[in-house]
């Protein structure tokens, strides 16, 4: 079932999935299921909806962006998601996958060596990280589906992308006011609202949001703030 539901998927998005994709699919939908039985990963299970709800409208940001080649970080990634579902269709792709939960991160570097999927697997709070020089304005873009409100999830997300990349935010459908209340913390961070494109997860009724901001300008050197500020007082 997963491999037809996520072949008609991406045909739908007009994506072109590699040879060796549904398979590997398989298996990560089968390690993700393991994993969730012993930690906490997801609370989407069971094939139809995986992949669906994870593959499908991870995939969706491949219509809006093109990866391949490019140094991507997915900030806040948790069981690889939606970073290594996009290293699966677009393996050329250079990706660091960004978690604060070292189970989480175990289980991913042992999930992509175990599918040869060469990708780097950081462990770390990325409020920290994206200060260190090392990955400060290092990539060509960063993407996220963290639940955080756009503001406080910006200002974790800007500073590891390069001037002239870009910051991709996965949202609901109904994300106007969230939306409209980051475009300043955007501005103070070195970006802009580029875009906001809008598409339908295939097979449901489900519409989401890339929400698309490009690096204009350096982020000061005052961001990111530490979780608590950012908590307390989002720009």
């Amino acid at each position: 079932m997963l491999e037809e539901i996520l072949a008609g998927g991406a045909n739908a998005l007009g994506i072109c999935l590699p040879e060796e994709a549904p398979e590997r699919y398989r298996a990560y939908y089968d390690a993700l299921s393991k994993a969730n039985r012993q930690f906490n990963l997801t609370a989407i299970e069971g094939e139809e909806q995986t992949a669906r709800l994870h593959f499908l409208d991870s995939l969706a940001v491949l219509k809006y962006a093109a990866l391949s080649g490019k140094r991507v970080v997915d900030v806040g990634t948790g069981g690889g998601l939606p970073g290594l579902a996009l290293k699966l269709a677009e393996p050329g792709l250079d990706l660091t996958l960004l978690d604060a939960t070292e189970k989480k991160v175990a289980f991913l570097a042992e999930l992509t060596e175990r599918l040869g999927l060469p990708c780097v697997c950081l462990c770390g709070r990325a409020e920290e990280l994206g200060r260190a020089p090392e990955y400060r304005e290092r990539f060509d873009v960063a993407v996220s589906r963290a639940v955080a409100r756009l503001n406080s999830l910006a200002e974790l997300c800007m500073p590891f992308v390069k001037v002239g990349g870009h910051f991709l935010a996965m949202k609901a459908a109904d994300s106007d006011s969230e939306i409209a209340e980051a475009e300043t913390a955007l501005v103070k961070l070195g970006g802009r609202l580029a875009d906001i494109r809008e598409y339908t997860i295939p097979g449901t009724d489900i519409r989401r949001r890339v929400v698309i901001v490009e690096k204009t300008a350096p982020t000061p050197a005052a961001y990111p703030r530490r979780w608590a500020a950012i908590q307390k007082r989002a720009l």
